[in-house]
């Protein structure tokens, strides 16, 4: 099988592990940096183009900050995101607030920081009026159903909870122009992961037509279009990588067909990926503490699924190295598994992998985007630290490895002495 490159040795991991035991996360910020700029300057063609980062990807203030100086705006879907944004420093319209079944605090808390609110359902106009009034500039989010088909992982558009029917999109826009909003946004969301660019392109075709047709029957020329994400990564060694150029030339030839023709030139383009931007560039890092032989060969790692549960939820494929053993045969078949009372905890299931061995050190690719955002407290696991290597070789910790104290700081131990 073909392996995937490193950025670093068995050295090297061996050397960082003497302060930060595994497991851990750690991310590459030249390789973070060099993608986000190709990014920019490939949709740069776009009119007014903007990228909103995928905070639920990896929310990591320092990761945030490095995407900030490059020049990106904040995709929130929670209050503490949109905090987490704030305290980067992002203001205003470089915030973008999507999220559903959404509480009135979080919706005054985004109004408060003057972000672009995209809403999600048409109930939600007269919460939004009553919790925290209206911004100057509202988006609202389309759930194309039957016209659109999605993936594995976002599901069918018609079976999904998110965004307005199209009925209802039209008359959300009218019931805003209303009370008097002037600004308006259009957004959706139809795949995730996908590597094939028709996808994006057909997406955008659509969503132009429909930008023009809201403007025939409702005199609304939208502010913007924002196409979502869900760009993917070539997470096997086989697979290669969108080509940037080529989708942005795609979706400028749709625009300068659909909007241009219809002399609405002039809607910027915003889009709102995560998983594109940070997922190549992160690897959680696990030791092997057990092999077990009974029906199937199981590599036993100190990370499991409180660590990195993509595969488990997914059933996606992630590759995995094996340090110093890059150059070997793959001679053996595993299944490559946490410590989790679950049996879907595995990271590879009949993996062929060279022969492993306890104190192995296992590197899982692309873990850099829904990764350790993901993680949880089940079984009492702790959720392990993060790390970044600097551009100058440096490697800090951006957030530490929780503790027995963390997992219990939530519980009232004064009121259990009570109780008993």
């Amino acid at each position: 099988m073909a392996n995937k490159k490193l950025l670093f040795t068995k050295k090297q991991i061996a050397e960082i592990m003497q302060k930060h035991p595994t497991p851990f996360h750690i991310y590459d910020e030249a390789g973070i940096r060099g993608n986000a700029r190709q990014f920019k300057k490939a949709f740069s063609i776009l009119p007014g183009f903007n990228e909103f980062f995928a905070v639920k990807a990896l929310p990591n203030p320092f990761i945030m900050g490095i995407l900030k100086e490059e020049g990106f705006g904040a995709d929130c879907s929670s209050y503490p995101e949109l905090l987490l944004a704030e305290k980067i420093g992002l203001q205003k319209e470089n915030i973008m607030f999507s999220s559903n079944d959404t509480p009135a605090t979080e919706y005054k808390k985004a109004r408060d920081l003057g972000a672009i609110i995209n809403l999600d359902d048409i109930s939600h106009i007269p919460f939004l009026e009553s919790a925290a009034g209206f911004p100057d500039l509202i988006c609202l989010r389309f759930n194309p159903g039957p016209a659109r088909k999605g993936n594995i992982i976002i599901g069918d558009p018609k079976e999904a909870k998110y965004g307005f029917t199209r009925e209802q999109l039209f008359e959300g826009y009218r019931i805003l122009q209303e009370k008097g909003i002037k600004r308006f946004g259009l957004h959706t969301m139809v795949i995730s992961n996908e590597l094939n660019p028709d996808f994006f392109i057909e997406t955008a075709k659509m969503m132009f037509e429909l930008a023009t047709e809201i403007k025939e029957k409702l005199g609304i020329k939208l502010e913007f279009v924002n196409l979502g994400g869900g760009l993917g990564i070539p997470q096997k060694p086989e697979e290669k990588a969108l080509d940037y150029d080529k989708l942005a030339a795609g979706i400028k030839k749709a625009y300068d067909e659909i909007i241009v023709k219809n002399n609405l030139d002039g809607i910027k383009i915003f889009m709102e990926c995560g998983r594109v931007i940070t997922g190549p560039y992160g690897y959680l890092v696990t030791t092997v503490l057990h092999l077990k032989h009974i029906y199937k060969e199981y590599v036993g790692c100190d990370a499991c699924m409180a660590n990195f549960m993509r595969p488990a939820l997914y059933g996606a494929y992630h590759h995995i190295t094996i340090l110093g053993k890059e150059n070997e045969p793959t001679t053996k078949m595993y299944d490559v598994t946490g410590s989790l009372c679950e049996n879907n905890d595995k990271f590879a299931i009949d993996r062929p992998l060279p022969e492993v061995r306890e104190g192995d050190i296992l590197v899982i690719h692309d873990t850099g985007a829904h990764g350790h955002a993901m993680g949880f407290n089940y079984n009492g696991k702790l959720r392990s630290a993060e790390l970044l290597l600097r551009e100058n070789g440096e490697v800090i910790q951006i957030r530490r490895a929780e503790t027995a104290d963390d997992y219990f700081a939530t519980l009232d131990f004064v009121s259990l002495e009570k109780f008993q």
